[in-house]
């Protein structure tokens, strides 16, 4: 009877972290979507000289696999390049209308660009993980290509982004899933997407000290049953292989561009190291933005944001091109 309160208690415990994480990791996402320094920079006056948007096309059947497409006006050229943008809310909230005025921005250089919704974890949807979540995106992306050339677009490159959680999954399609893709990946740019999920580094959470909790939260997060005893060994990696983009990354991985702020706390900065690592010892090519006065919302560092848009413009040249 003892141990077995004990094993209610540690699952109470590990249950309140998982509600606390998400809490904390939704709220800072919807202050990093409705802030943006560079919302000026990157605004388009758009209308039909500029391109036509579709919205809430159907890629499967649940509820929130949707995605918008934008389309540039110009419908001449025999190829287009897809830019990808996957929205943040912390894995349980959030929209693709939340990127509008960023997919409006590539449209504008003539890319065609899609934002797609996944199931988000709440109390509707109690099963969804960042895995399932990875795969609805997986799934989507042949139906975006379809959809494109119906349209009369014919998409033969792509590349893929988000912020925060959205980071998280463009990250795990461009190194996990890019083998498969139904368009090549050429490159993949994010912000503040957690890399690696190992509890030391998620202190803010205190998942360092409390080994139930980052068992309960990792099980959620991956899908996969995580006990305490696998912490530490290949069975915790090999557990949550399937959601740490880094550790994917090999020397055929596609050029990246992230960045993290050094005082983010929502998806700890700790867990950059991982990543970086990953790419140098790759020789993937690659650019880090590390924003020195910043949190999760990269806001306290606009000339560094102005830089990492420069930086932008020059990867979607060099590695999108144009026909």
């Amino acid at each position: 009877m003892k141990n077995e309160r004990k094993g209610r208690k540690k699952m109470l415990w590990g249950s309140i972290y998982v509600g606390v994480f998400i809490l904390v990791f939704a709220a800072s996402a919807i202050i990093k979507m409705t802030y943006n320094p560079l919302s000026g920079e990157m605004q388009v006056h758009w209308n039909d000289t500029v391109g036509h948007a579709y919205s809430d096309i159907a890629y499967d059947d649940k509820e929130q696999n949707k995605f918008d497409l934008y389309v540039p006006a110009d419908n001449t050229k025999k190829s287009y390049g897809l830019v990808v943008y996957l929205h943040a809310g912390g894995f349980s909230t959030g929209d693709k209308s939340d990127d509008a005025n960023m997919l409006k921005w590539l449209t504008s250089k003539g890319y065609v660009a899609a934002g797609i919704n996944y199931t988000l974890r709440n109390e509707n949807n109690p099963e969804a993980s960042v895995y399932t979540m990875s795969q609805e995106i997986k799934k989507s992306i042949p139906v975006v290509k379809a959809e494109a050339k119906k349209l009369g677009y014919n998409l033969d490159r792509m590349a893929i982004s988000g912020g925060s959680a959205g980071g998280t999954l463009a990250l795990l399609y461009a190194y996990r899933d890019a083998d498969t893709s139904p368009i090549p990946v050429k490159m993949v740019f994010e912000m503040v997407g957690p890399p690696s999920f190992y509890p030391e580094d998620w202190t803010t959470y205190g998942l360092d000290q409390n080994p139930e909790a980052a068992a309960n939260l990792f099980s959620v997060m991956s899908g996969n049953t995580i006990t305490t005893d696998m912490i530490g060994k290949a069975s915790y990696d090999e557990a949550v292989k399937d959601i740490s983009p880094f550790m994917w990354i090999d020397k055929n991985s596609v050029p990246t561009l992230a960045a993290y702020g050094k005082y983010d706390k929502v998806a700890p900065f700790g867990t950059v190291k991982y990543l970086i690592n990953a790419l140098e010892k790759n020789n993937v090519p690659h650019d880090y933005f590390e924003f020195p006065h910043s949190g999760h919302g990269l806001q306290n560092d606009n000339k560094l944001y102005l830089k990492y848009i420069e930086k932008l413009n020059e990867y979607l040249e060099r590695y999108m091109g144009s026909e």
